[in-house]
């Protein structure tokens, strides 16, 4: 048998029943032999922390979240408390969806030892529907740049000296990633570094759709894109709508200027196909999902200004029973307040 990894994985859950308990308990069965030690900080209400303390107690560290990380996304209660009762300086974090295996769980060990931190890249182990059409943003990201996962490593020290992270924000893993560049960290995020992660239900799928949208409140560029779209692609079918009349009424010569909604339609078809490609990408995703990426655009545009309408409405988008005002930080406001001219005040 092999040695165990030098390394922490840690999974941070809060649930309101036990649906998931005994397929995450079969995971975790199967990758603890692998890492020095497992720990599961649970947020979930009491017969439901019993019931998963008895499932998992042979081979992890079962906990609570510490009394002093309450915050308003409650995963960042259990991935502060987790980092901070670690005992090894690698640490995996991991959503409860998702799922290393051996290879990929050994190259992210191996990277944290050049970097601070390391992005994999998740795809969905089966593809029901709402899992092809959640893919194609994650094709498009691919083309852009890099993708946002749902589970992150980093060295525990670096991240212990930054003093952690804001739990008070709603795109968490983007102010993680923020947080250790800010503070002069390294982070690496390999396109070819695949790590798998079970869909959500299709209920769950729609749950998020608002939310995810409001994330991009912490990107502006992407968030004045995303509120442009829906508003452009109305005035062009009005304009084509009234040449059409103007061509029946009047007998006028057709326009043979490409619309707005076509050539959307195929260069996002086109992006998302390209980080499909990028790095053997085509191996883990359906070209279905490059297909359905003008869907994922137009969905994206029409959830950017239910954000909005819940910011204005709400102060912030809701989350269970919260408000969540801030989407994430600026790194360089993460960086002001590190040198002292500001200070990050928690909504």
């Amino acid at each position: 048998m092999n040695a165990a990894l030098d390394l922490s994985y840690v999974v941070p859950v809060r649930w309101r029943d036990g649906e998931q308990r005994q397929e995450l308990a079969s995971y975790l069965a199967e990758i603890a032999p692998h890492c020095a030690e497992v720990i599961v900080v649970d947020g979930s209400p009491a017969e439901v922390f019993a019931a998963n303390a008895e499932t998992w107690g042979a081979f992890v560290t079962h906990v609570p979240p510490l009394e002093d990380e309450q915050w308003l996304m409650g995963k960042v209660s259990g991935v502060r408390t987790g980092v901070r009762l670690a005992s090894h300086e690698r640490v995996v974090i991991a959503d409860d969806d998702v799922r290393y295996d051996l290879e990929a769980l050994r190259r992210t060990a191996g990277l944290l030892g050049a970097y601070d931190l390391v992005r994999p890249q998740n795809y969905f182990s089966s593809l029901p529907w709402h899992a092809r059409w959640d893919t194609a943003r994650t094709l498009l990201n691919r083309c852009f740049g890099r993708d946002y996962p749902g589970t992150l490593a980093v060295r525990r020290s670096r991240l212990l000296a930054t003093g952690l992270y804001d739990g008070d924000v709603l795109f968490e893993n983007l102010e993680l990633i923020r947080t250790v560049r800010a503070a002069g960290g390294s982070d690496v995020a390999p396109l070819d570094l695949y790590v798998a992660r079970t869909p959500p239900s299709s209920a769950h799928f729609w749950g998020q759709r608002t939310r995810q949208a409001y994330d991009d409140f912490a990107l502006p560029l992407r968030m004045a894109l995303w509120l442009a779209a829906v508003p452009l692609l109305a005035l062009d079918w009005r304009r084509s709508h009234a040449d059409g009349t103007k061509i029946r009424l009047y007998g006028g010569k057709s326009s043979r200027r490409p619309r707005l909604g076509l050539v959307a339609v195929a260069l996002s078809v086109a992006l998302a196909e390209r980080g499909r490609r990028r790095a053997g990408g085509a191996a883990f995703f359906p070209a279905t999902s490059s297909l359905l990426a003008p869907v994922w655009v137009l969905e994206r545009g029409v959830c950017a200004w239910l954000a909005v309408l819940q910011r204005l409405r709400f102060g912030g988008v809701r989350y269970g029973d919260s408000v969540i005002p801030r989407a994430a930080h600026s790194e360089r406001q993460l960086r002001r307040a590190r040198e002292g001219r500001s200070e990050l005040v928690r909504s």
